[in-house]
């Protein structure tokens, strides 16, 4: 309480809340929240946390969603088109293995992009390149070249993954996490419902017919989003990285030192879990349930995947990137050793579902991280480099994971060596973990 005397404007602000005047406190809520998502179309103000940067989100959401179709629909089409061809499948595997590659390599170029020209133009050009390469996969005349077009594939959806989380940080303040998981969520959201897509038009029409279908109504739709982004983008100016909060994790370690240390974490977890996401279609027909089986598992998979990536955004802004993915790398390891031991049908159902509510926050905790410890300026192109790092252990481990199939005729040996992996990256964020303790103790001294 406050003396009689005081005055009601001078209080601690952790505590005003115990005695303000609600019925006005509302009013000037509601004030505020019309302010900032009437903003006319010529304005140059932009509130974070506003109802228009939850438009944004949503609409990002939604290009996410379509933009993904590269990294699931050459999962589907695994086994089709390994019998079309004739090609062993450590050789159909390199097809995931280019996608991720392009899409690697490309959230760097992107990610450097938007960094300087803004997202709308990074997605812009991804969309054209996303289009030809689906027409261009439904004609290959062999196995090289529609194993070479995913490279073009990987490349065009890379902007709708690593810049996006980006640049939604930079829309929010007090939500930041929620944000960047919310915007990773589009990558999932896709992969729930392009699978089982994918597989009724192969079915139904082909594959080769598929993919260009999938071309032609991507680039379509993606296009028209697009506009709407453009739309909201344009009432005000995009925010100054130089004005926009500083890091607050201070692990006293360069950046460059940084991104390494996170891009080798980042390999090392994504190998892992490639495992049940590229094969756990091929997987299912091996064991004789049906490739239509697998399908509707990787769409289980990845629909858990969203609800974990949503609560990984929540834990985030209560203890940080770094404490959140060492729970996400605990909990997906935990999933692989079940792989191990059960493959009945229903518990590959169930484990799925698992495996996708364990690590589903594991990748945007890196873009979080990156948020929470280096410079605004650089966020998108920092992403953008650790994005790559964890598609190249997602391509090399589903690539790997091939081979020892072939090797062994068994997955057994390819989700052990995902545990492996998996052990390497939980050592890693630990030593992070550590080190940002001892620091703290250290500044508190």
């Amino acid at each position: 309480m406050t003396s009689p005397g005081a005055s009601p404007h001078n209080c601690m602000p952790n505590i005003a809340a115990m005695w303000l005047d609600v019925g006005r406190f509302v009013l000037e809520v509601a004030r505020a929240v019309v302010i900032s998502s009437d903003l006319s179309r010529d304005s140059n103000l932009f509130v974070p946390d506003s109802r228009r940067a939850w438009a944004r989100l949503a609409v990002a959401v939604l290009i996410g969603s379509l933009g993904s179709v590269g990294m699931w629909s050459v999962v589907v089409a695994l086994p089709v088109v390994q019998a079309d061809f004739g090609a062993t499948r450590g050789t159909a595997s390199l097809a995931f293995t280019l996608v991720m590659l392009g899409f690697g390599s490309g959230g760097v170029l992107t990610g450097r992009i938007t960094d300087r020209y803004g997202i709308v133009i990074a997605i812009g050009l991804g969309i054209g390149i996303l289009g030809l390469g689906y027409i261009g996969a439904g004609m290959s005349t062999s196995i090289w070249q529609y194993i070479l077009v995913h490279f073009l594939i990987g490349l065009s959806s890379s902007a709708t993954f690593g810049p996006l989380m980006a640049e939604a940080s930079h829309w929010f303040d007090r939500y930041r996490g929620l944000a960047v998981a919310i915007a990773a969520s589009g990558n999932y959201i896709g992969g729930t419902i392009w699978p089982p897509l994918v597989n009724y038009g192969i079915e139904q029409i082909g594959w080769r017919n598929t993919h260009i279908a999938v071309g032609i109504f991507t680039a379509v739709a993606m296009t028209l989003a697009l506009i709407a982004l453009r739309m909201l983008m344009g009432a005000g100016t995009q925010r100054d990285h130089v004005n926009a909060p500083p890091p607050k994790v201070d692990l006293r370690i360069s950046t460059n030192a940084l991104t390494t240390i996170l891009s080798l974490a980042a390999i090392a977890c994504c190998v892992a879990m490639s495992m049940p996401q590229v094969h756990i279609v091929a997987y299912c027909g091996d064991l004789g349930y049906g490739v239509a089986r697998g399908a509707e598992m990787l769409s289980l998979m990845l629909g858990f995947g969203i609800i974990s990536r949503i609560g990984s955004g929540f834990l985030a802004d209560k203890i940080g990137g770094i404490r959140t993915l060492l729970i996400g790398s605990f909990a997906q390891g935990s999933a692989l050793l079940f792989y191990l031991f059960f493959d009945s049908l229903t518990s590959l159902y169930v484990i799925s579902a698992m495996f996708g509510l364990f690590q589903g926050g594991i990748v945007p905790s890196y873009a979080i991280i990156v948020r929470e410890s280096m410079p605004a300026r650089e966020a998108a192109t920092r992403v953008g480099i650790v994005i790559m790092a964890s598609v190249f252990g997602m391509s090399g481990g589903g690539w790997i994971s091939g081979v020892i199939f072939d090797a062994t005729g068994s997955y057994a040996a390819a989700f052990l060596n995902g545990v492996v992996w998996n052990a390497v990256n939980i050592v890693i964020v630990m030593a992070l973990l550590l080190r940002a303790r001892s620091r703290s103790r250290l500044a508190m001294a």
